[in-house]
């Protein structure tokens, strides 16, 4: 008998200094830092670069880096007009790996996989990402894009281009806390997936074009958006537990509820859950707080025992909500995050690079021949 790991579950490949994660305690360490420091002490930009370089950066790193992202934030011509002609009410994914693909035309570096080139295209993606997807949102809604600025944070920077309005400090600040929980989570679907597309040493693009592919999926990107669903079903608090009690008994999935790696509380969520008060009641547009704070304890209460509590995708969908991001746009958002860790793993895996082949074990016939088509039945 062979045992297989279904979804490779628990198989190791590899080795990385960039994440570690304990799913039985809750533990999500970045180059041994947990997630809780980086978000109530760091930026986008910081976490971005450390994963890049594999250590804290110095001042004057950290500096250069942000000013080499602001220099490359604005994106081709050509490229605004591909964005400006995409038909009006596509998938905001299929939207963001074509304007990836097609970035990577107009890049004359893209066919350069050394490890000089693999960093400058990960510089002008990371910085670049924001402006395609802002540009993207407007432009589907009738929209001019919104050329960005060089005075504003990253986060701060996307919040205006996509609503044309500065935003405060303290929502940036949000946003930018929103996007560092979500930059790089050890061997997800859509990092193995830019890993496997570069151990056959395609180019930075391809990488992120198919990891961004993997991340369309809605078991894997599109969870945040199917609790804002959730919400908008339940409607108010009070019809909350009654609500989650009867998808229980009928052993229905609760979105945003339970994690693959984590069997305790996933530690992204217990970060965005007091963020998310905040914003609520602060910005609060609706009353997805108070329900999810009803469905997180009717899940705990009944099924905390077995392991299975909030996710990061719990919480962020209302905290996007409430900043007044649409919720088709909550996977772009995620790959706005993430397109920091796709790119440092690639370039990890990239010093050592092994061609992955794995096998599958066969279960079909093995004494069958071949019979012509006028003899078939």
């Amino acid at each position: 008998m062979t045992e297989i790991a279904k979804g490779l579950a628990g198989v190791k490949f590899t080795e990385s200094k960039l994440t570690f994660i304990n799913g039985e305690e809750g533990i999500l360490l970045h180059l041994g830092i947990p997630i809780q420091e980086w978000a109530e002490n760091s930026t986008f930009e910081e976490l971005s670069l450390a994963l890049l370089e594999g250590k804290l950066p110095t001042a004057t790193e950290l500096a250069q880096f942000d000013a080499h992202l602001k220099e490359n934030r604005a994106i081709p011509q050509q490229l605004q007009q591909v964005i400006q002609d995409m038909p009006r009410g596509i998938n905001p994914m299929q939207a963001l790996r074509t304007a990836v693909s097609y970035l990577g035309l107009l890049d004359p570096q893209s066919e350069d996989i050394t490890p000089e080139a693999q960093r400058a295209i990960t510089i002008r993606m990371i910085a670049q990402f924001s402006t395609i997807i802002a540009a993207i949102s407007r432009t589907q809604e009738g929209h001019d894009a919104v050329a960005p600025r060089m005075d504003l944070t990253h986060a701060g920077n996307f919040l205006y281009m996509l609503t044309g309005t500065e935003p405060t400090s303290e929502q940036s600040r949000l946003f930018d806390i929103a996007l560092v929980l979500h930059v790089d989570h050890g061997m997800n679907a859509s990092t193995f997936t830019a890993i496997a597309t570069s151990s056959t040493l395609s180019d930075m693009y391809s990488c992120i074009t198919s990891a961004i592919g993997a991340l369309k999926g809605p078991l894997h990107g599109g969870a945040n958006e199917a609790v804002m669903d959730m919400l908008d079903e339940v409607g108010t608090p009070d019809k909350a537990e009654a609500y989650i009690s009867k998808k229980l008994d009928n052993k229905e999935k609760i979105m945003g509820v339970g994690h693959r790696v984590y069997k305790n509380f996933d530690p992204r969520s217990r970060v965005l859950r007091d963020y998310a008060e905040h914003v609520a009641s602060k910005e609060g547009k609706s009353n997805y707080y108070q329900v999810l704070e009803t469905i997180e304890k009717t899940v705990v209460d009944r099924l905390g025992d077995k392991g299975i509590y909030p996710n990061v995708d719990f919480y962020s969908g209302t905290v996007y909500s409430d900043l007044g991001i649409k919720k088709e746009f909550f996977t772009p958002i995620f790959a706005l995050a993430r397109i920091s860790g796709w790119c440092a793993s690639v370039i990890e895996y990239s010093k050592e690079n092994s061609l992955l082949r794995p096998s599958s074990v066969y279960t079909g016939e093995k004494d069958a021949h071949y019979v012509k088509l006028q003899d078939r039945k």
